[in-house]
C-alpha cells in the first residue's frame, strides 16, 4: 500500500567481537545511537541503499550477509529494512556525513563499536527489534537473560 509521503528506509547492522557498529547523533539537544542507515533513493534496491548508507555514515564498505527484518513505521509511511552486513576485519570506521544535510545541519558526531552493556535501554530495544536477536552471539545472550513475569 503506497501512502503520500512514503519513503522506505534501510539500516546496516554490523557486528564485531560481540559489539555493534553504531552512529552517534546530536539532534535537538538530544544525543543518541542508531544503526547506520537512511532513506532509499529512487531506483535503488534495499541492499544497495544499506551499503551506501553504511559508507556515507561510517566510511566503511561492506557485504550483505542477509536481511534481518522489515519493520513498519508507526505512521504507516514506509518500511525499515535491516540487513546484517560484514566489513573487513581491519576496516576502521570513521565519522561520515548525511549528504542530504548542509555542513551546519550535520547531526553525526561519532561512530563507535558498543556492547549491549554500554547502551541505554531504549537503544537496546531498537536493536533487538531491528533483528539483533537473529545474530548468533546476541541470540545466545538474549536466551541467557532473566525471564521474570512482573505483576
Amino acid at each position: 500500500m503506497e501512502t503520500i509521503g512514503r519513503r522506505d528506509r534501510v539500516q546496516a547492522l554490523v557486528t564485531r567481537n560481540e559489539k555493534v557498529l553504531l552512529v552517534k547523533h546530536r539532534m535537538n539537544d538530544r544525543v543518541f545511537f542508531c544503526l547506520p542507515g537512511g532513506g532509499v533513493e529512487e531506483g535503488e534496491t534495499y541492499e544497495q541503499a544499506a551499503l551506501r548508507e553504511l559508507k556515507e555514515e561510517s566510511l566503511v564498505n561492506g557485504r550483505i550477509i542477509r536481511k534481518l527484518s522489515v519493520q513498519y513505521k508507526p505512521d504507516n509511511r514506509g518500511e525499515v529494512h535491516t540487513f546484517l552486513i560484514e566489513v573487513d576485519e581491519d576496516a576502521v570506521p570513521g565519522v561520515g556525513t548525511d549528504p542530504e544535510l548542509s555542513d551546519e545541519e550535520q547531526t553525526i558526531i561519532g561512530v563507535e563499536w558498543l556492547s549491549l552493556e554500554e547502551l541505554g535501554e531504549a537503544d537496546k530495544a531498537y536493536l533487538w527489534s531491528s533483528g539483533l536477536n537473529r545474530v548468533d552471539f546476541f541470540h545466545e545472550k538474549l536466551l541467557s537473560l532473566e525471564n521474570r513475569i512482573f505483576k
